[in-house]
């Protein structure tokens, strides 16, 4: 039997969301905290508060940074992460979840991938977003992760490039060979961040594999909408075979490298 967490994402996923889910499945705020301070990042600091989503109790989650905003290149992450005294695995994993964002902004932008500013997703609260995520797995001692097909929403999203469609070019590009589908529920629901961390941490996609629950929680959203802006987790045991769930079709970072 193995410690499974399995994320249904019927109205999409981001990096504040997943946390959002986790705390409100038992992850404690204090011992999340305590990690996230080992970041030593000037400024910044964690909350989280309860809220309804049409009528659906969640647990928000937020990064507060009082220091302005500079953009960031992929080493500058690496270099925030390796100078943290954080466990091995926990650094390598968000170091892949950063290549896989750089990755597809490169391809996307048809730069080099040393070359790439990440502008939005270079901000603190992306940093702690991916390192918060990948901790609070490791907390809760979760061994395998799988997720649902993915709701990317429709419609558009404005942000530092300009007006584009969902998903946003760089969702698109990171969520290559990943199930996903299209809904009535205008905006994005699936943002860079979350596309990121969920094909980083995910063992497969598809249905919910046979599983004893524990504990379900719900992370809510930046906005309220008429279907409830919240990502589900659940937390429990399960003997994970090979027909349990549709496997990750792997991509090769390198791939997302016009450089490689």
């Amino acid at each position: 039997m193995a410690r499974v967490a399995y994320f249904d994402c019927f109205s999409g996923i981001s990096g504040d969301m997943l946390i959002g889910a986790l705390l409100d499945a038992g992850l404690e705020l204090d011992a999340l905290a305590a990690e996230i301070d080992k970041l030593k990042l000037p400024g910044c600091s964690i909350k989280s508060e309860k809220v309804s989503r049409q009528h659906l109790a969640c647990t928000k989650f937020d990064v507060i940074d009082s220091e302005e905003q500079s953009y960031r290149h992929l080493a500058d992450l690496n270099g925030i992460v390796d100078a943290a005294d954080l466990d091995e695995d926990i650094r390598q994993t968000a170091k892949a979840t950063f290549q896989r964002i750089g990755g597809a902004e490169a391809r996307i932008h048809d730069e080099q991938l040393e070359k790439v500013h990440f502008h939005e997703i270079g901000a603190v609260d992306t940093i702690v977003d991916v390192v918060g995520a990948v901790v609070g797995l490791k907390l809760l001692d979760i061994e395998q992760v799988y997720c649902s097909h993915l709701n990317v929403g429709s419609g558009t999203v404005t942000f530092s490039h300009g007006t584009y469609p969902v998903p946003a070019p760089a969702t698109a590009e990171i969520l290559r060979n990943v199930p996903i589908y299209t809904s009535d529920s205008e905006g994005e629901l699936v943002t860079p961040t979350g596309a990121a961390i969920i094909t980083t941490i995910a063992d497969g996609f598809g249905q919910m594999p046979t599983m004893a629950v524990s504990s379900v929680g719900y992370g809510a959203g930046q906005r309220d909408s008429e279907r409830p802006n919240a990502l589900r987790v659940y937390l429990g045991e399960a003997e994970i075979c090979g027909d349990d769930v549709i496997r990750v079709i792997e991509t090769n970072i390198d791939d997302m490298n016009p450089e490689l």
